[in-house]
């Protein structure tokens, strides 16, 4: 098995590439080792001194590493963990598939709105982010401002506020005139 790995915009995230599925749809987000316990992927990888977060999306895993540590230090054991993980044949997720499709519900006057912000967020931005090895999705929408959660390489990314203000609230206040603001939310 052959395992890939790209450098993301955040420094502090690594994107590796299985050559392999890892999630049949949707993504997994797991901030802390206390969020692993329906992953044994994410479990194994926790495993790993230094680890501080993992992402998974449907050909990918994203880790996180603190601060404290050199990627020079702990990538051979990140490689050797998702390697064990695939040829142990054991499943990423346990249990029923707890993948999320990632947005919000939104039950409210707004709904055909947030329906066309899902929409560009679904064809235009998440594809993208998905290539730096992230996520973003719809939170709410109040007042003119687009709430939004960033996962991944996305979440404690350098450059992810330009990314909202520059890339996504330019782009949804084009398409849709009652957007005023694009804000992250931490969930």
């Amino acid at each position: 098995m052959f395992i890939q790995t790209e450098s993301t915009p955040n420094p502090a995230t690594l994107k590796f590439l299985p050559g392999q599925s890892v999630l049949e749809a949707g993504t997994a987000d797991f901030p802390s080792a206390d969020a692993a316990d329906k992953s044994p992927l994410a479990q194994r990888i926790f495993a790993v001194e230094g680890v501080s977060g993992v992402f998974f999306g449907t050909d990918f895993v994203t880790v996180t590493k603190s601060e404290t540590v050199e990627w020079d230090h702990i990538k051979p054991a990140i490689l050797g963990a998702i390697m064990e993980h695939f040829q142990s044949g054991q499943p990423v997720m346990a249990g029923e598939g707890t993948a999320a499709g990632g947005h919000a519900e939104h039950d409210g006057p707004d709904g055909e709105i947030v329906g066309q912000i899902k929409e560009l967020l679904d064809t235009r931005v998440r594809p993208a982010v998905a290539q730096d090895g992230g996520d973003i999705t719809f939170h709410g929408f109040e007042r003119g401002v687009v709430y939004l959660h960033m996962q991944g390489a996305c979440a404690g990314c350098p450059s992810s506020t330009l990314t909202l203000k520059m890339g996504i609230e330019n782009l949804l206040r084009h398409y849709i005139p009652e957007v005023t603001e694009v804000r992250p939310v931490a969930v």
